[in-house]
């Protein structure tokens, strides 16, 4: 098999965590890894607290660094196994990141520092859960919900966008909201 990324190199044998074999790329530093084998990995090695999935969390991360260097791939990849485009996953809405998983081998590329990202992003053992259309979901909420405050900070100040998140806020579970919405949209 070929690094999809490269194209020229050939993927060999890793692991990418202790107990967790890959198949990587010695010039890009992507890995190929088995999701079937991932699933075992994770099965087998003892959970640490923040690895409890009791819902699908919330994508944004804010209090988690993401100060890795990764070296994501922007354009579509053939899953070496296969030959079949990959399809890209958006890991979360703090990083432009995207994971390419093969739907017909259940086989998941990850270029080289995304293991290190998605460790930083404590989702190292929740990586199917990226795959899934919910997750997805919250994450292009996110993208808007940013984009809008981004829309909103070039004519407010920080200051201000703070204090009219607090009020979105409080609006949201006040049992009089829509008559304090059409006050302030008609004020």
């Amino acid at each position: 098999m070929d690094c999809p990324k490269c194209k020229s190199r050939s993927l060999r044998a890793t692991k990418i965590e202790q107990g967790l074999a890959a198949m990587g790329c010695t010039d890009c530093g992507g890995a190929l890894v088995s999701l079937l084998y991932y699933r075992d990995w994770a099965e087998r090695t003892p959970l640490q607290p923040s690895d409890v999935i009791t819902d699908i969390e919330d994508p944004q991360q804010d209090n988690i660094t993401t100060d890795v260097s990764v070296n994501d791939t922007s354009a579509a990849l053939a899953c070496p196994k296969c030959k079949k485009l990959m399809t890209k996953f958006k890991v979360s809405g703090c990083t432009s990141n995207r994971l390419d998983l093969c739907t017909s081998c259940d086989e998941a590329w990850l270029d080289g520092g995304e293991w290190a990202l998605l460790k930083s992003l404590e989702l190292s053992r929740k990586m199917p859960v990226v795959f899934t259309e919910q997750w997805q979901r919250k994450v292009r909420q996110q993208e808007l919900d940013s984009a809008r405050e981004q829309r909103l900070l070039q004519v407010v100040s920080e200051e201000d966008l703070f204090i009219v998140k607090q009020f979105r806020e409080w609006v949201k579970s006040h049992p009089q909201r829509e008559k304090i919405v059409f006050f302030v949209n008609h004020s």
